[in-house]
């Protein structure tokens, strides 16, 4: 819809959030938009209406089932860790036994650096990005939210790890290194069974 909406000189953004601007210049009964052109875009908005219903139902679901689960529960104390990301370790997660320590399972997910030895030197390279692609991805996503939320987020307070390593590195290498932090935190809250408890900023 967006693109047809181009086509006749209205310009959106791009983004899920930008939907309702698309949905009101279609239904503005003052639009310029060609008559002929109207029925067919609001077969598309009434489509978009029906899939945003769908995704409704889906998010009380889930967050029906987190509730209810007593991992979901608890690794829901952790910041930019919802209903959805926690569901999902709860299902897709192997017993905490399966992993030696909280290294091994950031690992099993592809959140730990690549290391490159020579010469008596270890190096760290980028992410191996290697083991659970579906954990991993919303892990990152899980830590964006609060890197771009950080003003709400206690984690992110100004002494904080979080805000320490914002102010020194770029916000993308920043999200992938809080993600493979919240991937340990995730397997010591299942491992001890445990609520996540934020450190107290330093001064």
């Amino acid at each position: 819809m967006r693109g047809h909406l181009t086509e006749f000189g209205q310009i959106v953004p791009r983004g899920a959030a930008n939907a309702a601007r698309l949905i009101a210049i279609v239904e503005d009964p003052e639009t310029d938009l060609p008559a002929n052109a109207i029925p067919t875009l609001k077969a598309l908005v009434a489509a978009l209406a029906h899939l945003e219903a769908e995704i409704g139902k889906l998010d009380t679901e889930i967050a029906r089932r987190a509730k209810e689960d007593e991992v979901a529960r608890r690794l829901m104390t952790v910041s930019g860790i919802g209903p959805l990301i926690a569901t999902a370790i709860a299902v897709l997660a192997p017993p905490p036994e399966t992993f030696r320590k909280a290294r091994d399972f950031a690992a099993w997910l592809g959140l730990v650096p690549r290391q490159h030895s020579t010469g008596g030197k270890q190096r760290l390279r980028a992410t191996t990005k290697m083991g659970e692609r579906s954990l991993r991805r919303l892990l990152i996503l899980g830590a964006n939210s609060v890197i771009i939320k950080r003003h709400v987020h206690s984690s992110a307070r100004s002494g904080t790890w979080l805000a320490r390593t914002l102010s020194r590195k770029p916000p993308m290498l920043v999200r992938v290194a809080l993600a493979n932090k919240m991937a340990r935190i995730v397997w010591a809250l299942i491992a001890k069974g445990q609520d996540y408890r934020a450190p107290a900023a330093t001064a």
